[in-house]
């Protein structure tokens, strides 16, 4: 099984490259950065343990060919004021129970929100406030290993990590392995409304990032036992 999974990855496996435009957008839209967030009935923007509600960096759908997460709505919200690394709890080795919502050293709570969601049909009233909102585009690829077995180091949903240290597994706590779903490159810049706050440790005074600009792989669970089932992975 491993061979296998080894040679399907050289030989390449789907991907979408992630493209950011630079039209402002007007109007909701299912995949941008910032915007109206689409989410599941009953589900609340989330907030920070501090109180202050998360920044949607960017939100898109899986394609379909992507499973076994096509067709899924991702959204990846993260606290404005609080900007640091992820840092897994495990126990028994898997990720302990509801780790979206577990203590995250030394804060109570993480300071992130992942949402892999399937009934996202309906846009919010009113867009993300602190980032321009700017639409998405997936251009089709091959994302195959290298010699390394890394792939592509770029903003892309599918295909093979690219693994700035090395590769990172982990269960999750339904008993699952989690899966690679996306990657964002390390130092990525989302642009801020002017006259936002600053965003500490961030890479420009008018520009967000996401855990302090490290390279971020979202692994997700296969079995979807819950939409908020995806670990950021920090790497640099």
């Amino acid at each position: 099984m491993i061979e296998r999974d080894v040679r399907d990855m050289r030989v390449g496996l789907p991907a979408y490259a992630i493209e950011v435009g630079t039209e402002v957008l007007a109007q909701p839209t299912r995949n941008s950065v910032g915007g109206w967030p689409f989410l599941d009935e009953g589900q609340e923007w989330p907030e920070c343990f501090c109180g202050e509600r998360m920044v949607l960096f960017f939100q898109l759908d899986v394609p379909p060919d992507l499973e076994p997460f096509g067709g899924d709505h991702l959204l990846v919200f993260h606290c404005r004021a609080h900007n640091d690394a992820s840092s897994p709890e495990l126990t028994d080795g898997r990720l302990v129970s509801r780790y979206w919502d577990a203590p995250q050293a030394p804060y109570p709570r993480p300071f992130w929100r992942v949402l892999l969601q399937r009934d996202a049909i309906l846009p919010t009233t009113e867009p993300e406030p602190s980032l321009r909102a700017l639409p998405l585009s997936l251009r089709p690829l091959t994302d195959a290993a290298n010699e390394r077995e890394r792939g592509a180091q770029m903003f892309k949903v599918g295909g093979v990590p690219s693994w700035a240290q090395f590769p990172e597994c982990y269960h999750c706590a339904c008993g699952t392995e989690l899966l690679y779903v996306c990657q964002v490159p390390e130092d990525m810049e989302f642009a801020a409304h002017p006259g936002q706050p600053e965003q500490p440790y961030s890479v420009g005074t008018d520009t967000y990032n996401l855990f302090l600009g490290n390279e971020v792989y979202l692994l997700a669970c296969p079995a979807h036992c819950d939409p908020a089932a995806v670990w950021p992975v920090n790497q640099n």
